[in-house]
C-alpha cells in the first residue's frame, strides 16, 4: 500500500522528491536555487534561513519518520493512525519544495511576467494581472489560521483557478502553478500580523517563468 504522500504526487514529483538509491533517507531537504538573502527586501534573509533550514527540514524529518514507521508496522490500526503525520509532513515537503522554485530574486526575473501563454490566460480569466493579484490576495488573506493560496490549473474545467488549502494540505484537485505560504513563519518576523503587506510584497519575487512552465505542462 503506497502512502498518502505518494498518492498525492504526480509521477514527475515522485521522481523529483525521491532520494538517490542507497541513501539513508527517502526524502531530503532540497537546496534553494538562490542565496538566503537574494529575495530581500521583500522577504528577509532571516525568514528564508529559518523557513528553509528549520521549518522545511522539520517536515522532511517528520515525513521520513512516519514513512519508516508505516513500512515497519504490520498493524492496519497503526498504519491508519500514521495517516495524519504522513499528510501533514508530506504536504509540508511537497508544498515547500514547490514554493522555493516559485520564487526568484528581482535581480534575475522575479516579479516579471512576460507576454506569453500564462499572461494571456490570466488576463482572459481575471480581466487583468492586477485584478488576478487582487483576487488571489483576498482569497489567501481570508484563510483562517494557517494554509496556502494557490493559482491552480483544473484538469476538469481546463481553466486557471484560485484555490486555498488548509494547514499543509497539498493541492490535489488542481496542478499547482503558483503557491503562496500563509503560515506565520513565512512572514511574521518581517511583516508581523499584517498579512496583506506580505501578500503585496511577494509578487515582486514570484518566479513567473517557472509558473509559465508549470502552466504549459499542465495544459498540454
Amino acid at each position: 500500500m503506497l502512502s498518502i504522500v505518494r498518492n498525492a504526487m504526480k509521477p514527475a514529483l515522485v521522481r523529483a522528491f525521491a532520494a538517490p538509491a542507497g541513501s539513508a533517507s527517502l526524502h531530503t531537504l532540497p537546496d534553494l536555487p538562490y542565496a538566503y538573502n537574494a529575495l530581500e527586501p521583500h522577504i528577509s534573509e532571516q525568514i528564508m534561513k529559518l523557513h528553509h533550514s528549520k521549518h522545511h527540514q522539520t517536515y522532511v524529518n517528520g515525513l521520513n519518520a512516519a514513512e519508516e514507521a508505516y513500512c515497519k508496522s504490520s498493524s492496519m490500526k497503526e498504519k491508519i493512525a500514521l495517516q495524519p503525520a504522513l499528510k501533514f509532513n508530506g504536504g509540508g515537503h511537497i508544498n515547500h519544495s514547490l514554493f522555493w522554485k516559485n520564487l526568484s530574486p528581482t535581480s534575475e526575473h522575479g516579479g516579471k511576467l512576460a507576454d506569453g501563454p500564462l499572461k494571456r490566460e490570466l488576463e482572459r480569466e481575471f480581466g487583468s494581472i492586477e485584478e488576478f493579484k487582487k483576487k488571489f490576495n483576498a482569497a489567501t488573506a481570508a484563510i483562517q489560521g494557517s494554509g496556502w493560496g494557490w493559482l491552480g490549473y483544473s484538469p476538469g474545467t481546463k481553466k486557471l483557478e484560485i484555490v486555498t488549502t488548509a494547514n499543509q494540505d497539498p493541492l490535489i484537485s488542481h496542478t499547482p502553478i503558483i503557491g503562496v505560504d500563509i503560515w506565520e513563519h513565512a512572514f511574521y518576523l518581517q511583516y508581523y500580523n499584517v498579512k496583506v503587506d506580505y501578500l503585496a510584497a511577494i509578487w515582486n519575487v514570484v518566479n513567473f517563468k517557472e509558473a509559465e512552465q508549470r502552466f504549459l505542462e499542465a495544459s498540454k
